[in-house]
C-alpha cells in the first residue's frame, strides 16, 4: 500500500490541476460572456433611464401622460429630454400637446418646467391629426402642472392659429377651464377665411380667452386696426364663434376710417363692432354719447346721440359704409368745410329722436337723411349777410347731392321761423318770420347747399311782426326773395289787408301783386298830420278796394289796382278800369269807365266813418260783407251804386251824391282838385253835367270830401230838373258851386233853356237854383237875347 501511495498523491495533485484548470477556463469563459459593468452615477444622481414614460388616471381614464427620450434622477427631481406631455379633456376626446426639448419633472408636486423653448398645441383631436385650426403656442421657462394641465410662463409667448398669430409678454393657460390669459404687451392679428383679405390687428396690455364661452376679454386698455380703420377703447370682449370674431364690445371707445376724400371718427362709452367670416366689420353700434363725424371736401357731418349704428356694405376685400342709425336725443350737424374765395353756405343741424341716414355707393357721400318721427333742422348762418332759420316738422325727409351737398329736403305740419341781418343803419333787429303749413319741399341749387326754392302747402300762414299771410299755398323762390301765394291769398298789416287767388311778394322791399277776385283795405295812418283827412285819400277811415289785380309798390305807397276796380270809404266810391293811387304825393289816378261817388255831409245826415254803418232813409243800413279782413273784422261791402238823390218819400233823412263818371280822372289831395276828362258826366240833385273836362274842388275839411265846386270845359250841357219844370243850358265853359247853388255858363254862346220860361242867350249865364234866380251878361255887339214863352190859358 506503501508503494502506491506516492501514486494516489500524484493522483490527488492530477486531479486538482484538472479541476483547477477547468476552473480558470471557465472563470476566462465567463469573464469574456459577461456583460459590462456599468459605469458609476455622478454624486446625487440616482438613477438613469431611457425611454422613460409617466401616466396619471382618473376613473380609468388618462389624464396626463409624460414621455422622454431620456430621464435622469438628480436630487428628486427628474431630468427630461426629448419631451412630450399630453393632457387630455374630461371627456378623453382632445388634449393638449406640449413638446420641449429639455425639461424638469417633479413627481411628488406634478411640476414640469423647462427653460428652453416650449410647444404648446391646444384641444387636438384623440383620433386625428393635428389640423392647421389648432392654436399652437412657443415660449420658454414653462411651468405645467402634470396633474391639471395647468401652465405659465413670465417670458416671450408667440402663438399662431389658422386665422392668425401674436404674441405676449407673459401667458398661462388652464385646460381643465380652457382660458388662456396673455400677460403685458399683447399683439394679436386676426385673418379672415379668405387669405386675401385685410387682417385686423389686437393689440391690449392684458388678454383673458376664455374656450368654452368663446370670449376674449381684453383689458385694460384695447386697440383694433384693420387697413384704415383703428380704434382705441377701454376694455373690451371679443366674441368668436366657429374661429372667426364674431362681435367686439368695448367702452369709452374712439376711432377713425382714414380713407381719401373722407375720414370718418366715431366715438362711444360703448362699442361694439360685427364681423363677418372674413374679419370685415358689418355692423358698429356705440351706444351712450355715441357720436360720428365724417369729413369730406366740402363738409364736415357731426352725427350725436343716445345710440348710433353703422350698417356696412362688403366686398371681396372691404367694409363700405352703408347706413347709419341714431336713436335718442339724435343730432346731425354738417357744416361747410371753409375754403378761400368759396362763399360758405349755412350749417344744417337736424335734431330729432330717430334719423336715418343712407350713403351713396362707395360709402363716401350721404345719399339721403330721415327722421322717423318730429325732427327740428336749424342753418346756422356762417356769412353776415345770411339769416338764421329754424324749421320744425312731424317727419323730416332730406336728399343730397354730389360732395354731401343738400340738394331737397320736405316735411310735414311744418313750422319755421327766420331771423334776417339788420339792416346796415338800422336801428333794431328785423322781426322774425314764421310760417306755418301741412306740408313743406325745399329745393337747394346744384353743388352749393344753398337754398333754391321754397314750396309749403295747406294751410299756410305767414308773421313778420305786423306783417301777416295766409294761402293755400306759398311758393319762395330764395335767389329772387319772392314769395307767391296761391289759393286764398291774404296780406295784412299796419296799413291794411289785401286778399286775392294769387299773391306774389318781393320780401326784401315788400312790393306785391294780387291777382284774381282782389279786395283790399288799407287803414288810416295815424302817424300823419290832423289836417290830412278828408278828400278822396283821406287818412281818417279805412280806404277798401276790390278789382282783378293789384301792384302795391314803396311799402304801399304807391298802389294799382287794374280789372274793374272798385275803392270805397264810407259811402264815397271810385270804380274804374284801373286806378294808381300814390300816397306819398297825395295823387291818385284812374283811367277807363271812371266813375266817382261823394256823399254831401248834411246836418241831419252823417257818412259813417267807420264805413261799418250809415243812415238811410232814417234806418241804420249794414254794410258789413263776407270777407274777413286778416285782423278777423270783416271787410265792409262797397256802398251800392247812387242816383245823385237818394230820398224816402215822407222821411226827413237825404242823401246827396256827387256822381262823375269820365275816362279819366287825375286826383291831387293836397288841392283836393279832382280831374275828370276824356268825357264827362256830373251828376247832382236834380242836375246833370256833361263836358270833356270837368275840374271838381272837394272841400278843403278834414271831416268832409264832399264836393264844395266843379268847373267844366268843352261841349258843357246842364240839365237841371226843377218840380215844376226843367232848364238845359249849353257852353264852353262852366262853373257850379254848390253851397250857392248857383251855375255859371261863359263861352261859345251860353245858352239857357227853360221849358217854362223859354230861351236865354248871353255871354255869361248865372242861376240861382235856390231862389230861382237868373243873371245875365251882355256886350254892346250882343246884346242878351230872350225868348219867352206865354202861359197858355
Amino acid at each position: 500500500m506503501r508503494r502506491f501511495a506516492p501514486l494516489i498523491l500524484l493522483g490527488f495533485v492530477a486531479i486538482l490541476s484538472g479541476v483547477g484548470w477547468t476552473y480558470f477556463e471557465r472563470l476566462k469563459l465567463l469573464a469574456a460572456t459577461a456583460p459590462v459593468k456599468p459605469k458609476s452615477l455622478a454624486p446625487g444622481l440616482s438613477m438613469t433611464a431611457h425611454g422613460w414614460s409617466y401616466r396619471h388616471t382618473s376613473s380609468q381614464k388618462t389624464v396626463i401622460q409624460l414621455h422622454a427620450d431620456d430621464m435622469q434622477e438628480l436630487d428628486g427631481k427628474d431630468e427630461l429630454g426629448g419631451v412630450t406631455l399630453d393632457i387630455y379633456s374630461k371627456d378623453g376626446q382632445k388634449y393638449d400637446h406640449i413638446q420641449s426639448a429639455k425639461a424638469e419633472f417633479d413627481v411628488a408636486s406634478g411640476m414640469l418646467y423647462s427653460d428652453g423653448e416650449v410647444e404648446i398645441t391646444l384641444n387636438q383631436p384623440v383620433d386625428g391629426q393635428a389640423t392647421p385650426q389648432l392654436m399652437r403656442v412657443k415660449s420658454s421657462g414653462v411651468h405645467v402642472e402634470s396633474k391639471t394641465g395647468k401652465a405659465n410662463t413670465d417670458r416671450l409667448a408667440t402663438f399662431k392659429f389658422d386665422r392668425g398669430d401674436g404674441h405676449a409678454t407673459g401667458a398661462d393657460y388652464d385646460p381643465t377651464t380652457g382660458e388662456l390669459n396673455l400677460h403685458g404687451q399683447v399683439s394679436m392679428t386676426w385673418r379672415g377665411t379668405d387669405p386675401g383679405t385685410i387682417p385686423m390687428k389686437i393689440e391690449t396690455d392684458q388678454l383673458n380667452y376664455k374656450e368654452k364661452d368663446g370670449k376674449v376679454f381684453l383689458t385694460p386698455w384695447s386697440r383694433l386696426t384693420r387697413d384704415t380703420l383703428s380704434m382705441n377703447a377701454g376694455p373690451a370682449i371679443v366674441t368668436i364663434q366657429k374661429g372667426y370674431i364674431q362681435f367686439v364690445e368695448t367702452t369709452q371707445a374712439k376711432g377713425t376710417d382714414l380713407r381719401p376724400g373722407r375720414n370718418l371718427d366715431f366715438a362711444a362709452n360703448q362699442l361694439r363692432l360685427d364681423f363677418n367670416g372674413n374679419n370685415q366689420i358689418q355692423k358698429i353700434t356705440g351706444v351712450d354719447q355715441a357720436h360720428v363725424i365724417s369729413a369730406g371736401e366740402t363738409s364736415q357731418t357731426t352725427i350725436t346721440s343716445d345710440r348710433v349704428v353703422m350698417d356696412f356694405a362688403t366686398t371681396e376685400s372691404d367694409s363700405i359704409l352703408r347706413a347709419a342709425v341714431s336713436q335718442g336725443h339724435s343730432t346731425m350737424e354738417s357744416k361747410p368745410v371753409i375754403k378761400p374765395g368759396v362763399d360758405p353756405s349755412e350749417t344744417r343741424v337736424l335734431k330729432s329722436d330717430t334719423i336715418w341716414t343712407k350713403m351713396r355707393a362707395g360709402g363716401q357721400e350721404i345719399e339721403s337723411v330721415e327722421t322717423q318721427g318730429p325732427g327740428a333742422l336749424e342753418f346756422l348762418p356762417n356769412r353776415p349777410e345770411q339769416s338764421h332759420r329754424w324749421m320744425n316738422g312731424d317727419h323730416i325727409w332730406m336728399a343730397y347731392g354730389l360732395k354731401n351737398t343738400l340738394q331737397s329736403f320736405r316735411s310735414i305740419a311744418v313750422t319755421t321761423r327766420t331771423e334776417r341781418p339788420k339792416e346796415k343803419d338800422a336801428k333794431t333787429d328785423p322781426a322774425p318770420e314764421l310760417t306755418w303749413s301741412k306740408t313743406m319741399v325745399a329745393t337747394f341749387l346744384p353743388n352749393s347747399s344753398k337754398l333754391d326754392q321754397l314750396d309749403q302747402s295747406g294751410e299756410f300762414r305767414y308773421e313778420a311782426g305786423e306783417r301777416k299771410a295766409k294761402a293755400e299755398r306759398a311758393l319762395l323762390d330764395q335767389p329772387n326773395n319772392i314769395i307767391t301765394l296761391v289759393g286764398g291769398a291774404r296780406m295784412s298789416d299796419s296799413n291794411g289787408t289785401a286778399d286775392a287767388d294769387k299773391i306774389v311778394m318781393n320780401q326784401m322791399s315788400g312790393d306785391f301783386t294780387a291777382e284774381g277776385r282782389v279786395t283790399s283795405t288799407h287803414t288810416p295812418d295815424k302817424k300823419k298830420n290832423d289836417n290830412s283827412g278828408g278828400g278822396m285819400l283821406s287818412e281818417d277811415e279805412p280806404l277798401h278796394a276790390r278789382a282783378k289785380k293789384m301792384v302795391s309798390t314803396d311799402n304801399n305807397l304807391l298802389v294799382r289796382y287794374e280789372g274793374d276796380a272798385v275803392l270805397w270809404q264810407g259811402a264815397d266810391r271810385l270804380e274804374a278800369e284801373s286806378v294808381e293811387i300814390d300816397r306819398d304825393n297825395n295823387l291818385l289816378k284812374a283811367h277807363g269807365h271812371v266813375l266817382s261817388q261823394l256823399l254831401d255831409k248834411t246836418k241831419d245826415q252823417d257818412a259813417s266813418k267807420d264805413g261799418k254803418a250809415e243812415a238811410v232813409d232814417g234806418k241804420p243800413k249794414a254794410l258789413d260783407g263776407k270777407v274777413k279782413a286778416a285782423d278777423g273784422k270783416k271787410q265792409a261791402d262797397p256802398p251800392p251804386k247812387a242816383e245823385a238823390v237818394q230820398k224816402a218819400p215822407g222821411k226827413p233823412s237825404l242823401r246827396i251824391y256827387t256822381v262823375v263818371k269820365a275816362a279819366d280822372l287825375d286826383y291831387n289831395d293836397d288841392t283836393r282838385l279832382a280831374h275828370y276828362s276824356g268825357g264827362v258826366t256830373l251828376e247832382r240833385p236834380d242836375m246833370i253835367v256833361k263836358a270833356l273836362d270837368v275840374h271838381a274842388y272837394l272841400r278843403n275839411d278834414s271831416d268832409d270830401s264832399s264836393l264844395d265846386h266843379a268847373l267844366a270845359d268843352g261841349k258843357v250841357e246842364v240839365h237841371k230838373k226843377m218840380p215844376d219844370r226843367t232848364r238845359d243850358a249849353s257852353s264852353d265853359h262852366a262853373e257850379y258851386y254848390v253851397d250857392e247853388d248857383k251855375v255859371i255858363l261863359e263861352g261859345g254862346q251860353p245858352r239857357l233853356v227853360d221849358s217854362t220860361r223859354g230861351t236865354t242867350r248871353g255871354e255869361k249865364l248865372t242861376w240861382y237854383s235856390s231862389d230861382d234866380r237868373l243873371l245875365v251878361d251882355g256886350v254892346p255887339q250882343r246884346p242878351v237875347k230872350s225868348v219867352l214863352h206865354h202861359k197858355i190859358k
